[in-house]
């Protein structure tokens, strides 16, 4: 368990400071619920006030209280908390939940009270949640800190760990309803000490639970999370509903990859690297946590459907499809088994539609049936209220076979009313049930995405032994960043050449004259590129044109460039043009990376061009990349999937694409300095020729210092 924690989940001894005998009193709630529990450690009470609470005294000062106490709850006056956290270090406590609120939620003043405290806990090494949470809570030890109304929730196998409290209290009361019990909660609040990251392993480690789920507003520190949780993942699913997707505060940026790679991008990034599953709403997260709860994990994606009605079982089949599983091809001995069970209307092919007559024995041999067909990785069983028969008797017929099954059954009991009983049944018996066949399909999908995440290798990133740091560090010495941060595209491409990314040889030309001679050097044809730090997007004003055959029409050119981009851009510095020789034909993609705040080095890959940011046909990964994210680069976006060929469009170098990913974001991840690498085009040439940079800009962050460098 992380250093300090233990005392939160196995004291021997707990202090409720600020226990109050007013029964509409917070400190009166938290006192009751922690002897509600049935807590088999100390309990003591403080308040100055003293008195007797549940038969026992109140004691003045923790001091004064008999030990061993090795966790303080305080629930007093902010103003007081430093003072309270004061005696308990002296009492020789070395955890504490503050529950109380009024810290830095309310304002400068409430943030200095923080200091204040964490000063104090750092001084007698007291590790401490909160302020402004909930507390903690343990079904099983068992140990409620909490002051929220009884009843807690019921024992089980799913773990929350909250940023909010209000979603704790939620959260309870909802899976009483929902018939799934929580192992532990932790109600995090401001985390000026003990933080999601903290927790996370000493939740995980308890052998109650099955599932992690975590509602989550940011992460403290996003690459210690992301290793964190990529150890926990690899024993037990961690679920995330991270919000404030949509907030805006966007810092403006310069290039394509910088617009592109927002705050969500990094975080579905991250969780993909650590095997975190994201869930868009709370009813989603929960619909999944009870499946991998109580579920055993799929082979594959295919799955059988069995229903009493065509309707739900089309309706299964779009949501199968729209969750990327299939529909199972039946074998024949399958099919021959229901063709003698049921009646001649039946359909005995993928959905089995057993017809409105279908009882529960139908219901329970059928089954059966499917599930021992080796094609068949799991069942949907679709049961509105049958019309001859009870819900409940339905139920009752299939739970036996579910129960011992290895391949995961979960219901969609359509309904309200007529299905209560039903439903009670399966829930006390863990079967996952939901209302309608898309929420079905949709708990399904996660444990096939579970079963491929633990199949998947966890290896380490691609690291190319060849590239030359000392190079790189030698040009950011030397170059400095120009007037906006950006570095010249000579020192660009000779940044890419060090990495080895295979760039195309760029001259620099002031004047026509000097254009004309660059490029009888380069060779025709030629492209021209405006060259200045202060436009990125060259063709917008016109600093951009292709396949020119010869010096005259190459002067000529580059006059007309420079009037033309000195007209839509006066205040822009320009210092003349750029010649390189045209490349051979190829797809074109853009390659990017950026320096995130949270988990630093993003990797971008997609659909290139002008248009990149309209088509946005990008993927993210966490740089330096692991083989694995590099192909769901590809694999995962348009660009990258044509790359095998697409009508007219011969098959390109994808091996190249991919070592191209993988140099560039061993560079993002070796030298943090660098904000912003956009290749765009990178040109895929014809299979087994390779790549080339045609194109290519860096930005260094700003300020700009020889840290950096380090």
């Amino acid at each position: 368990m992380h250093k300090g924690l233990k005392p939160f989940f196995a004291p021997r001894g707990v202090a409720v400071v600020g226990a109050s005998q007013h029964p509409q009193k917070l400190g009166y709630g938290l006192a009751r619920n922690l002897l509600l529990s049935d807590y088999q450690g100390a309990i003591r009470y403080v308040n100055p006030k003293g008195g007797v609470l549940f038969g026992q005294p109140i004691h003045a000062r923790i001091e004064d209280a008999p030990g061993p106490v090795d966790l303080a709850v305080l629930l007093v006056p902010a103003e007081v908390v430093a003072g309270a956290l004061e005696e308990c270090g002296q009492a020789g406590v070395r955890a504490a939940i503050i529950a109380s609120g009024g810290f830095s939620e309310v304002g400068a003043a409430g943030r200095a009270l923080e200091q204040e405290c964490l000063a104090v806990a750092r001084k007698w090494g007291m590790r401490v949640v909160g302020p402004n949470c909930i507390g903690i809570l343990d079904t099983h030890l068992p140990l409620d800190t909490t002051f929220l109304p009884p009843p807690g929730p019921p024992a089980g196998s799913v773990a929350f760990i909250s940023h909010s409290g209000a979603i704790c209290a939620a959260v309870i009361d909802w899976a009483r309803g929902q018939g799934f019990g929580l192992s532990r909660l932790v109600s995090l609040g401001n985390q000026i000490d003990v933080n999601e990251t903290d927790v996370l392993a000493a939740v995980a480690e308890d052998r109650h639970t099955r599932v992690v789920t975590m509602y989550l507003e940011g992460v403290s520190d996003g690459r210690r999370f992301v290793q964190a949780a990529g150890r926990v993942a690899q024993e037990k699913p961690v679920l995330a509903l991270k919000v404030g997707r949509y907030a805006s505060g966007q810092q403006a940026v310069a290039s394509h990859t910088g617009a592109l790679a927002g705050q969500e991008k990094a975080f579905n990034a991250a969780f993909r690297r650590a095997g975190v599953i994201r869930a868009d709403t709370s009813e989603e997260m929960f619909d999944w946590a009870r499946a991998l709860a109580w579920s055993p994990l799929p082979r594959g994606r295919r799955v059988a459907v069995l229903t009493n009605a065509g309707g739900p079982g089309a309706t299964a089949a779009d949501a199968l499809e729209a969750h990327r599983l299939t529909l199972a091809r039946l074998g024949p001995e399958t099919r021959a088994g229901l063709r003698a069970l049921l009646p001649p209307a039946a359909s005995v092919q993928n959905p089995v539609d057993m017809l409105a007559s279908a009882s529960p024995e139908h219901y329970a041999h059928s089954l059966a049936l499917l599930l021992d067909d080796a094609g068949v990785d799991a069942v949907m069983v679709i049961l509105p209220p049958p019309p001859m028969y009870t819900a409940a008797g339905v139920a009752n017929a299939m739970i036996p076979i579910i129960q011992t099954a290895a391949k995961p059954v979960v219901v969609a009991l359509m309904g309200e009313r007529m299905i209560q009983e039903a439903m009670e049944r399966l829930r006390a018996a863990h079967i996952p049930e939901y209302r309608f066949p898309e929420r079905a399909a949709s708990a399904l999908a996660v444990l096939a995405d579970r079963a491929e995440s633990i199949g998947r290798s966890r290896a380490k990133p691609r690291v190319y032994p060849d590239v030359n740091r000392r190079r790189v560090a030698a040009i950011l010495r030397k170059a400095g960043p120009g007037a906006s941060g950006f570095l010249s595209e000579r020192d660009a491409a000779a940044i890419l050449a060090a990495y080895g990314l295979p760039t195309l040889p760029t001259y620099c030309a002031a004047n026509p004259a000097a254009a004309a001679a660059a490029a009888e050097k380069a060779g025709f044809p030629v492209a021209l590129k405006i060259d200045s730090p202060d436009i990125p997007h060259k063709s917008d004003v016109g600093g951009v044109v292709l396949n020119l055959t010869n010096a005259a029409a190459v002067a000529r050119e580059v006059a007309a460039m420079l009037a033309r981009v000195q007209v839509a851009r006066p205040e822009a510095l320009l210092n003349g043009v750029q010649v390189q020789r045209m490349a051979a034909d190829g797809q074109e993609v853009i390659l990017g990376a950026v320096q995130d705040d949270q988990f630093g080095a993003l990797l971008m890959f997609g659909s290139g061009g002008v248009e990149v940011e309209g088509l946005e046909d990008v993927a993210f990964a966490l740089a330096p990349a692991t083989e694995e994210e590099i192909r769901y680069l590809l694999d995962s976006t348009w660009a990258g999937r044509k790359l095998a060929g697409f009508r007219s469009l011969p098959p390109a170098d994808r091996a190249a694409a991919e070592e191209a990913l993988g140099r560039l974001g061993q560079l993002a991840g070796d030298f943090p300095v660098l904000q912003e690498i956009e290749i765009n085009p990178l040109r895929v040439l014809p299979a087994g020729q390779g790549a080339l940079a045609v194109d290519a800009r860096i930005r260094l962050i700003h300020p700009y210092s020889e840290i950096n460098h380090k």
